[in-house]
């Protein structure tokens, strides 16, 4: 034990430093999103996450959002289990042909308005799988998209800049 605390005490630290971020263009893109879910929803904007057949990369990214720094929910913007609270979906992944019957059946439950985001490359034009026996491909194979959000990861404020794109779409 005292030759692992040993090692520890010479090693110092090893970690990195947090990437810097502009904290200026966090709060620039929030307030912008907050007065356009305002003027748009009247209310705190819910989103339903669906994981198509992702790696899982997206929702890493996606999970960033409620973390301490970004806070999406001090903005208005909150996640919902079910698809009937929700005004947006967020699809990740590209399309497995066994979620497509339940992709459809959530976007269906979805009340009006609602708007559908495909986020990362795979849900935008079916990334590395591509469409392939057991996979539709991109989203709008299935839904229709109003906002693609490319990347491979997105980052989360590429996230938060396709809800303020989303939002600011004429209704249909």
């Amino acid at each position: 034990m005292l030759r692992i605390l040993s090692q520890a005490l010479r090693t110092g630290l090893a970690t990195e430093p947090a990437p810097s971020t502009d904290d200026a263009e966090l709060a620039e893109i929030g307030v912008a999103l907050q007065r356009r879910i305002d003027a748009r929803v009247g209310r705190s904007l819910a989103l339903r996450q669906v994981d198509a057949g992702s790696c899982n990369g997206c929702e890493l990214e996606i999970h960033a959002l409620n973390n301490p720094y970004y806070d999406l929910e001090r903005f208005g913007v909150h996640f919902v289990a079910s698809p009937r609270h929700a005004d947006a979906l967020l699809v990740t992944g590209p399309i497995s042909r066994h979620m497509e019957a339940a992709l459809r059946r959530t976007w269906r439950a979805m009340p009006a308005p609602k708007w559908v985001i495909a986020a990362g490359d795979c849900a935008c034009n079916g990334g590395e799988f591509g469409c392939s026996y057991a996979c539709r491909g991109s989203v709008d194979q299935v839904l229709p998209v109003d906002v693609s959000v490319p990347g491979c990861p997105p980052t989360p404020l590429d996230f938060l800049r396709a809800l303020l794109a989303a939002l600011s779409m004429p209704e249909r």
